[in-house]
């Protein structure tokens, strides 16, 4: 009743499996998915969904709130995390952020490259030295943030608004974790890493010239 009032067009299904079907056969904007639910679990639903590629936001609401939870919830693909009880007026700025948030189309080219790493925005797929890197949502926003500001130094601040969006509240630490996880998917077992730190304001992704390799 809130989301319709807010003038949101709403599909409500109460089991797994039912949810899991119809968000195949329908183009929805953005998915709430509650982690309890029978037929099929939320996480295991939106497992599922990754599997078929199905890159439509979700937001994961739960009454667990440990950040053990939270990192696997987004470890699964999941673009939020609300735990229960929540005001609606939080639920409701998480959706906006995850809608507004979505990065917006390359129409010049879709293929973005930084040395050996080739991001494909079309179809949303990594690749590194021609090996498939899988991601998660927010690791993907944030690296193609990254490649699009490449060269250039962001603040963690920019980070949180361009990638989390400006109304999130959620675990402090979040960005920190996405780093570890992103670090160790793009440059652990590469000859150059490309993901830089720089101490007390913010990180970047360097593209290596034939000079750096000479240095390495």
């Amino acid at each position: 009743m809130e989301l319709e009032y807010e003038g949101y067009q709403v599909t409500v299904e109460h089991d797994g499996r039912a949810g899991f079907e119809a968000a195949l056969q329908t183009n929805f904007d953005l998915i709430l998915l509650d982690v309890m639910l029978p037929g099929l679990n939320g996480i295991e639903v939106l497992r599922r969904l990754r599997k078929e590629n199905r890159n439509v936001p979700v937001i994961l609401l739960t009454a667990r709130n440990t950040t053990l939870d939270i990192v696997s919830g987004l470890d699964q693909g999941a673009n939020d995390y609300v735990p229960k009880p929540f005001r609606i007026e939080e639920l409701l700025a998480r959706i906006r952020a995850c809608l507004r948030n979505q990065p917006q189309a390359i129409h010049e080219n879709s293929v973005l490259k930084v040395n050996d790493l080739i991001i494909d925005a079309d179809a949303r797929e990594v690749t590194r030295s021609g090996k498939n890197i899988t991601l998660t949502p927010k690791e993907y926003d944030f690296l193609l943030y990254l490649v699009m500001n490449k060269n250039k130094v962001v603040t963690r601040e920019n980070i949180i608004l361009n990638v989390w969006g400006w109304e999130y509240e959620g675990e402090g630490n979040i960005l920190d974790v996405t780093v570890a996880h992103l670090r160790k998917k793009i440059d652990e077992g590469f000859s150059s890493p490309l993901f830089t730190t720089v101490w007390g304001v913010g990180y970047t992704i360097k593209e290596k010239t034939n000079e750096d390799y000479h240095k390495n």
